[in-house]
């Protein structure tokens, strides 16, 4: 057996490196490195047998030490859960087990932590914890014998309202005595904060006897959560009957499509209504007072007609779109010079897509007219080069004109 001198050295080398780290079970000797040293009298074979030995040994401590590592972060795992188990929601955390936990995983620590951070988010928040208070007595259409009073009731915490199990909203306006089963409903005397808002607090009126607000309440806290829901923390009304209401309109809320919005024009009765772009109106015509030989790389139709939409600005000559839709873009020159070719092209985002050219072989006074069709998106520039040639006007004529209109608008 031929045994690489080199080979041995470079694996004894490796093992007191290995060993100088400390990869080894707590209490042991580390003394692998010189016990290496001290057989290098020994035949290569020898030295070989015992370097293998060593790093068995050391495989086998290694190992050890990552099972007491995985097993206290077991321990770990297992406290936090403890912890979290009075949390009140729906979202439920995995907690890993000694069977399911695999030594490739790499990520596990941090994906716990990252559960760690959002339940930390959401112990405070009333959004995750909250008492429904599903009465169907409370509806906005409701009336019934027997009055009820939320004055004899101990609030305490967050409230989400809902009917027969379908979340729904307190009311924005005046709701008429003897409604919302009591004498005075309460309804929210302010709109409902945004998301961005957070916590508001909003005054409480209660009607009575045609007055709206015959009865200020308490004021009460409400906040808006994700997925289009609030949550209100009620307090106890000054007085008795009074009960807070619960909107049975805004129902229709809850069934929008996402291109609708929940619109009401009175605050009670709600529906969905299809969202709906304003129409812009974009109209120009500009005209060039003077005279254009050779190449003018961007004509300025300094004098300007109509300009509906602002998108053309007379300074540069040039056109933004302000929206995205079908346009129509039309240009003229004329012209008066015998054997003169003149060429104007309009450029649409730097390409020269339509041309208006004369050539002129004896005397006379030419006029030509362009049109161009096409699809642009939101701030697309078009303007209008002179190429080569000559073209006339004045301040009365208005024969090198540039305009455009906006036929069809998209999203």
């Amino acid at each position: 057996m031929h045994v690489d001198n080199k080979m041995v050295a470079l694996a004894v080398a490796v093992l007191v490196t290995l060993s100088s780290c400390g990869v080894c079970c707590p209490g042991s000797s580390n003394t692998t490195g010189q016990n290496l040293w001290a057989m290098k009298d020994q035949p290569m074979d020898v030295q070989l047998a015992a370097v293998i030995k060593e790093m068995e040994s050391l495989r086998c401590e290694q190992t050890t030490v990552q099972q007491q590592h995985k097993a206290l972060n077991q321990m770990h795992r297992i406290k936090h859960k403890e912890q979290d188990q009075d949390l009140v929601g729906t979202h439920t955390l995995t907690y890993f087990t000694a069977a399911n936990v695999s030594e490739d995983d790499e990520d596990e620590e941090d994906s716990y932590l990252s559960e760690e951070f959002e339940l930390s988010k959401r112990r405070g928040d009333p959004c995750f914890h909250y008492t429904v208070l599903d009465q169907s007595w409370r509806a906005t259409n409701t009336t019934t014998k027997q009055k009820m009073c939320d004055r004899y009731i101990k609030w305490k915490g967050w409230y989400r309202l809902f009917y027969n199990g379908k979340s729904l909203q307190m009311p924005e306006r005046c709701i008429p005595a003897n409604k919302c089963g009591t004498h005075s409903p309460l309804w929210l005397a302010g709109p409902h904060p945004s998301r961005r808002n957070g916590i508001v607090t909003r005054k409480v009126c209660g009607s009575w006897k045609k007055k709206c607000c015959a009865f200020r309440s308490t004021p009460i806290k409400v906040k808006k959560c994700r997925g289009n829901y609030y949550v209100y923390k009620f307090t106890k009304p000054q007085t008795c009957y009074l009960a807070y209401c619960a909107d049975i309109n805004t129902l229709t809320c809850g069934r929008c499509r996402r291109n609708q919005s929940c619109v009401s024009r009175d605050k009670i009765n709600w529906r969905c209504k299809t969202k709906r772009f304003p129409s812009r109106k974009v109209h120009f015509f500009a005209s060039f007072p003077g005279r254009l030989k050779g190449k003018v790389n961007q004509i300025r139709y300094s004098k300007v007609f109509v300009n509906l939409g602002r998108a053309y600005d007379r300074r540069t000559g040039v056109f933004k779109a302000p929206v995205n839709g079908l346009y129509q873009f039309f240009f003229s020159s004329q012209s008066g010079y015998t054997n003169v070719k003149t060429d104007l092209w309009l450029v649409v985002n730097g390409y020269w897509v339509s041309q208006s050219r004369t050539h002129v072989s004896r005397i006379s006074s030419v006029n030509t007219l362009s049109y161009y069709m096409t699809f642009l998106r939101r701030g697309s520039k078009v303007y209008v080069t002179h190429n080569s040639g000559k073209s006339w006007a004045n301040k009365v004529s208005t024969t090198i004109t540039f305009g455009g209109s906006l036929l069809v608008q998209y999203k």
